[in-house]
């Protein structure tokens, strides 16, 4: 429970601009990815890159740690790839 009040009191203290990327990057993602919007292939792609400006955010956060820097970017190259997979192949 303890980190969980870290993790929160962590967001409570970025910038507006970040609070705002975050929140309605990850909006969007869990919107366009619902089973309303599965039948569009233009939907899926859009929550994909919602979900690669969300790790990116985070990666480019926590570049000071390496390792958990290179994660959160390389999953959002994974999110990345599928969106062009969605939008352009599908």
């Amino acid at each position: 429970m303890q980190r969980i009040k870290w993790m929160i009191q962590l967001f409570l203290n970025e910038p507006l601009w970040f609070k705002l990327l975050i929140c309605l990057t990850l909006l969007a993602s869990i919107i366009f990815s619902s089973s309303f919007f599965s039948n569009n292939l233009l939907y899926q792609g859009i929550s994909k890159l919602a979900a690669a400006i969300f790790f990116g955010a985070y990666g480019f956060k926590f570049r000071m740690n390496r390792l958990t820097s290179i994660l959160f970017f390389a999953v959002a190259a994974i999110c990345i790839f599928l969106a062009i997979l969605a939008l352009f192949l599908g």
